[in-house]
C-alpha cells in the first residue's frame, strides 16, 4: 500500500497529493484572474470622463444664466476653466442649485467648487451655500457683460438622456441601462439632463436639454433616459455650451 496514494484524514498527507492541491489552486486563481480580465475586455471604453481633483478647488466668476437649468458664462477663470467658458453647475451628491442660481439670473455671480469634465463638457460641483454660489464682489459696480446666444434653428438628433453630473465625471462611464435608475434620482434632484448625441452636432456631442419654453424639461422625459432616442427641438449656443430645447411630445424609442 506504500507505493499506491490514498488519503486518510488522520495521517499526514501524501506528496502526491500536497502537489495535486497545489495546482489546482493554482489553476483556480489564474482562471478567476483570466476570467475577469476577459469580462473587463467586453465592457465598453468608460470614456475620459472624471473628477478633476488634480485641479484643486477652482473658483471662477461670470454671468448665471439659470433657465433652462443653471450654467455660468465665466468671466473670470483659472488655467482649468479659462474665460470664455460655459459650464453648468450642480450641487453636491444628487442635488441641483437651482434654488440658489434663480435670485443670480443674469448677474455676475462667484462660484467655487470641485471641477467635472468629459470631453467638450465642464460642469462644476459648487460648495454649500453662498461659498459655493455668490454674487460677485465686483458685481455692484461692474457691468454685466453680454453673453451671446445663436439660433441654429430645429433639428431632430438621435442619443441618449443622461444626468450631466455622472455623465461628466461622477460615475463611469455614467451612460447605458445599467445607470438609469442613478440619473434618474439624479435628475429629479435638480442635476441638469444632457443629451449625449450619436454623431456630432456643430462640432459637440454633449448638448445641455431643456423644454420647449426655454425652462426645465417636463417630468415625462425621465421615462426616456438611458435609452437610445429620437427627438426634435430649436437648438441654441449660449456662449460656447450648446442648448437643445426639445419638444417631449417628439420623444421616441429607437
Amino acid at each position: 500500500m506504500r507505493d499506491t496514494p490514498f488519503f486518510i484524514g488522520f495521517l499526514p498527507p501524501s506528496r502526491w497529493f500536497l502537489a495535486l492541491y497545489a495546482l489546482a489552486g493554482v489553476a483556480m486563481v489564474l482562471g478567476f484572474g483570466a476570467v475577469g480580465w476577459a469580462i473587463g475586455l467586453s465592457q465598453a471604453d468608460p470614456g475620459d470622463g472624471a473628477f478633476r481633483f488634480d485641479f484643486g478647488r477652482q473658483t471662477v466668476t461670470g454671468v448665471i444664466e439659470a433657465r433652462p437649468y443653471p450654467m455660468l458664462h465665466v468671466t473670470e477663470g483659472t488655467e482649468a476653466i479659462p474665460a470664455g467658458r460655459t459650464i453648468i453647475m450642480s450641487g453636491g451628491g444628487k442635488t441641483g442649485v437651482q434654488s440658489r442660481a434663480d435670485p443670480l439670473d443674469g448677474q455676475l455671480a462667484t462660484v467655487s467648487g470641485a471641477p467635472l469634465q468629459r470631453g467638450d463638457l465642464t460642469m462644476i460641483q459648487a460648495r454649500g451655500g453662498r461659498n459655493g454660489v455668490g454674487a460677485a464682489e465686483e458685481a455692484a459696480e461692474s457691468a454685466v457683460p453680454e453673453v451671446a446666444v445663436t439660433d441654429l434653428g430645429r433639428w431632430r438628433l438621435a442619443g441618449e438622456i443622461c444626468d450631466g453630473k455622472c455623465l461628466a465625471g461622477a460615475m463611469r462611464p455614467g451612460t447605458g441601462l445599467a445607470h438609469r435608475a442613478c440619473a434618474n434620482f439624479c435628475l429629479i434632484g435638480g442635476v441638469p439632463p444632457v443629451f449625449v448625441s450619436s454623431q456630432p452636432v456643430e462640432g459637440e456631442s454633449f448638448l445641455l436639454l431643456g423644454g420647449p419654453d426655454g425652462g426645465p424639461l417636463p417630468e415625462v422625459y425621465l421615462d426616456y433616459t438611458a435609452l437610445y432616442v429620437s427627438v426634435e427641438g430649436r437648438l441654441e449656443r449660449r456662449g460656447d455650451l450648446l442648448v437643445f430645447l426639445i419638444d417631449p411630445d417628439t420623444l421616441e424609442i429607437l
